[in-house]
């Protein structure tokens, strides 16, 4: 799955630790400790652009999708997640073919 954190300041930029307890968060908010201990694994984060690949089971992405999207503010400043890709395979996670150029 890969999602990009939109926040309301630009300025604001959150490292792969903070990100992942921030998910971890919602997770808790909204399923409880159990949810807090949903397996999931951040795989890759660039903190430019804010966005993350994130490995979750098929039988769970349903409940980190519904996580990220109730997540909506960050240290009280409005933001949303957006889910970019969503896949099976983390190969085809790994690139776009809309942006492939070819010679």
């Amino acid at each position: 799955m890969k999602v990009s954190l939109v926040l309301e300041n630009d300025s604001t930029k959150l490292s792969a630790i903070e990100l992942k307890q921030f998910i971890i968060t919602g997770l808790k908010n909204l399923y409880g400790e159990v949810g807090a201990a949903f397996p999931f694994d951040l795989l890759k984060y660039d903190v430019d652009s804010q966005t993350a690949l994130l490995r979750v089971y098929n039988r769970g992405l349903v409940k980190l999708w519904s996580s990220l999207t109730l997540l909506g503010s960050y240290q009280d400043q409005p933001c949303a997640f957006r889910v970019l890709q969503v896949s099976p395979f983390l190969l085809a996670l790994s690139g776009n073919s809309r942006d492939l150029e070819l010679d």
